[in-house]
């Protein structure tokens, strides 16, 4: 039984949800077993639903994980770029659409540069898509 409704409050906007996992690692030691039990994780996670029609597009669902600033600064070094020692990284979703794609770079590289900061380069990230 809800909860009448009051203010704000519409029961007809409650859903379920499964929740999500939690898993970490307290003495902060790098740990492949950890990366495996969350890829595990999300393997399990497919039963959501989350998918579009195609069958193949997940939802986005993924991992969060420390900075890996050694791998970033390689990854980079592998493109000729050079990072600052303080840096930022960030996670873009786009369309696949390569003109809608290029416009929404330049529309973040140019709010970037309004708070005095500048894109140093952008990549694709490697997927598994099974």
């Amino acid at each position: 039984m809800h909860a009448p409704s009051a203010g704000l409050y519409k029961e007809g906007y409650e859903r379920d949800s499964c929740g999500f996992g939690l898993i970490a690692s307290l003495d902060d030691a790098p740990s492949h077993w950890l990366v495996r039990t969350a890829i595990s994780s999300l393997i399990r996670l497919t039963h959501r639903g989350a998918i579009a029609a195609d069958g193949k597009t997940g939802d986005g669902c993924g991992l969060l994980l420390k900075r890996p600033e050694g791998f970033l600064r390689a990854v980079a070094a592998e493109a000729g770029i050079e990072l600052a020692e303080r840096f930022a990284s960030g996670l873009v979703f786009h369309s696949r659409q390569a003109l809608q794609a290029e416009q929404a770079r330049l529309a973040l590289a140019r709010e970037l540069a309004r708070q005095g900061l500048e894109v140093a380069g952008w990549r694709a990230v490697p997927v598994d898509p099974g």
